[in-house]
């Protein structure tokens, strides 16, 4: 099989050197891919937000499967536009991806299927909104609809802070078209966690539970990124908690997805907040998870284009997936001053220093000369730079969650590049005393 890649992020590097490892692939590609995924697949200059270029290109090169990773070409239809096409994709199709690409539209589903979820009410006036502060006390949860990297989701700790957030929101739209409608939420107590599915439109399957750490300083302080870590299997998941997640959540999922008429095929994101009250939906995404897909697919013992093969043929219920009793962790490196503005193009030093069996999944990162040029592919001499927020994932298993967090920092400290930063406390459960 011939398969391409659309993104070019960590999830889609863990991706690839998933599907890398199957003996039914002939060839991989990448549209546009980074540094690191360039070792293990022909990357292709076609931004992942370009579906017609990247639909062209299937046709053109006879691809088998398109895999898509972000969210933002999912909630403008690629998936659709490659079927059209007569080209395969693995991905829900535009209807389906108004889960993630929607606040509102996941609010009104949960409602109507009765799955446990925050309070909330939607706003499009902006007086009336600052009028409406602390409709659910405080903190305050303040959430743009649509898609903001990760980044649209505020908790104000007073009217103050509240008015600000939705001044740059409403006002001053800092998330574009995004923040055209925001979700005030009820704020949940708890600890986050991560659930992600494999669906075929009539059968859920939860892969191996996965907790991200979504704020950027240590102790879950600061603003939240795109996801500062994650490790595998959640300490917080028990026996107890698997059951309520299945009876509560996942099924009246997939039976509200058959009710409402949603062919949802792909992976289910499901962010929970796991609460005293039992666990309650904070989010749907559409994809892998970035950067639980780190630390979810080194586990995976089963070859994913079988299981990618089993949702697309609605299969799933006879597939069987096994896993490895392996503990991952996946600490990520930042560019310094993400989330907010960062500098880009700063040699990565000391990949080359690693312990073998430690994966470093690369999220933003390029090649470039010698004097800091940017480079199309690997050439000799070549360097790799700094080409995003967030820059690596370093992934390390264990036999013990100890162990594998402590080889995880041991390497981290190996690698080094001007302004760096990361959270010193991935896979430690957070800490609440000062809440």
């Amino acid at each position: 099989m011939k398969i391409l890649i659309v993104g070019g992020g960590g999830r889609e590097h863990a991706i690839a050197w998933k599907l890398a490892q199957s003996s039914k692939i002939s060839k991989l590609y990448c549209a546009p891919g980074n540094a690191g995924i360039a070792e293990i697949a022909q990357c292709i200059d076609i931004k992942a937000e370009d579906t017609d270029g990247i639909c062209r290109f299937a046709k053109n090169n006879k691809i088998d499967l398109a895999v898509i990773g972000p969210e933002i070409p999912l909630s403008m239809g690629i998936v659709d536009t490659l079927t059209k096409n007569g080209i395969k994709a693995f991905g829900p199709n535009w209807k389906c991806a108004q889960l993630e690409s929607s606040k509102s539209f996941t609010k009104a589903f949960l409602a109507r299927h009765s799955i446990p979820t925050a309070g909330y009410k939607e706003f499009t006036d902006i007086e009336q909104l600052k009028s409406s502060t602390g409709i659910f006390g405080y903190p305050m949860v303040i959430k743009a609809d649509g898609l903001a990297a990760g980044k649209g989701v505020v908790i104000a700790e007073d009217e103050a802070s509240a008015i600000s957030a939705i001044d740059q929101i409403m006002g001053d739209r800092i998330f574009g078209e995004a923040g055209d409608k925001i979700v005030v939420e009820e704020y949940l107590t708890g600890i986050e966690a991560s659930v992600l599915c494999f669906v075929d439109g009539k059968t859920i399957v939860p892969m191996e539970s996965a907790q991200d750490y979504k704020r950027i300083f240590d102790k879950d302080k600061g603003p939240n990124t795109g996801g500062m870590g994650t490790y595998s299997p959640s300490l917080i998941f028990n026996e107890t908690l698997e059951t309520q997640i299945r009876e509560k959540i996942l099924e009246p999922t997939i039976k509200g997805f058959q009710k409402d008429e949603l062919d949802f095929k792909g992976i289910l994101f499901i962010g929970l907040m796991i609460t005293d009250e039992g666990p309650k939906v904070i989010e749907f995404n559409n994809r892998f998870g970035d950067p639980e897909t780190q630390s979810l697919l080194p586990r995976m013992k089963t070859d994913l284009i079988d299981i990618i093969n089993a949702v697309l043929e609605e299969k799933l219920e006879d597939q069987i997936i096994e896993w490895s009793d392996q503990k991952a962790v996946c600490v990520i490196m930042a560019s310094g001053g993400y989330p907010g503005d960062y500098n880009k193009g700063k040699i990565i030093s000391g990949l080359d220093n690693l312990d073998e069996d430690v994966i470093v999944f690369h999220s933003g990162t390029k090649y470039v000369s010698e004097d800091g040029a940017d480079l199309p592919e690997k050439q000799a001499n070549s360097l790799i730079a700094t080409n995003g927020g967030r820059v690596l994932g370093i992934t390390a298993l264990g036999k013990t969650h100890e162990e594998a967090r402590d080889r995880a920092y041991k390497n981290i400290t190996r690698i080094s590049f001007e302004g760096s930063q990361y959270r010193k406390d991935i896979g430690l459960l957070p800490d609440r005393s000062e809440e």
